[in-house]
């Protein structure tokens, strides 16, 4: 089976490199312009793939305020062209589509509502994929880290080597999701999705954390003596709402894929054992 990568140079992209290797092919921009629907059609009218993999996306959370037009293109509008030429894809998607407002883990049916320009264009995503593909799997995921690129735990080795104290929002919870453990899973997914199916799943690591605490296991397994101090969301104002609570279930990707999915710390001190 061969497969396309679209949008490789990134933190999921490099590690779905590393996990599939030769078995895909692995695009961004300079190889392929997603935004330009005639590129993207001749791209797909020249080649063959058993499945798309869509890690391509507008990222900046609170730049896409003031960029509406451009994170509608990319993770909409092109997320829809990847689907209706690619035909079978695998897209990524965010615990932003939610509102943050609950305090149990969100299933996959559960009422979307952004509260954000970058939540918004994800669920326009979501939606435009799921009616162009013939095949599709919507994978929501959050709190993406990596050795590649730029991330929440290379951030605080860098400023936890630096400072000897850091305030860290301690009223925000969620799941940290190691890139590689994602990527595995899609690995895994791969030959197991059924032809015609159009499904939304949840993929993080297990358990729950607030950003202070994933900052204070950091400083601990990378042996940094900079103390974390908890602060509330209202101290660290940010131009987009963040959700207060997305810890996302995945009872649904485990049943239906046979997946067996680590607790998150075991996941990051893997994380920063490779950096």
């Amino acid at each position: 089976m061969m497969y396309l990568v679209v949008g490789a140079a990134g933190q999921l992209g490099s590690c779905m490199k590393d996990v599939l290797g030769a078995r895909a092919e692995y695009v961004d921009r300079d190889e392929l312009d997603i935004t330009d629907e005639s590129a993207v059609k001749d791209w797909f009218a020249a080649r063959e793939y058993d499945f798309v993999i869509n890690c391509a996306a507008y990222t900046a959370v609170d730049k896409a305020e003031d960029e509406s037009a451009l994170a509608q293109l990319l993770n909409s509008t092109a997320a829809g062209w990847l689907a209706k030429y690619g035909r079978r894809i695998i897209h990524i998607s965010t615990d932003y589509v939610f509102s943050g407002s609950g305090d149990t883990p969100l299933k996959e049916t559960d009422e979307t509502e952004p509260k954000s320009v970058y939540g918004k264009t994800k669920l326009a995503g979501e939606e435009e994929v799921l009616e162009q593909a013939e095949t599709a799997a919507v994978i929501r995921t959050a709190w993406l880290v990596s050795e590649y690129g730029n991330n929440f735990v290379k951030t605080m080795r860098r400023l936890g080597a630096e400072k000897p104290e850091l305030g860290v929002v301690a009223d925000q919870f969620g799941t940290p999701t190691y890139a590689t453990d994602l990527a595995r899973a899609i690995e895994a997914m791969l030959p197991q999705i059924r032809p015609g199916s159009r499904e939304v799943y949840h993929f993080t690591n297990e358990g729950s954390a607030s950003w202070y605490d994933l900052a204070s296991f950091i400083m601990q397994e990378s042996k940094l003596p900079c103390k974390i101090n908890p602060i509330a969301t209202a101290q660290f104002p940010t131009k987009a709402a963040r959700p207060t609570y997305s810890v996302l279930d995945k009872s649904k990707i485990k049943k239906t894929f046979s997946l067996e999915i680590r607790d998150w710390k075991d996941a990051i001190k893997d994380c920063i054992g490779r950096m």
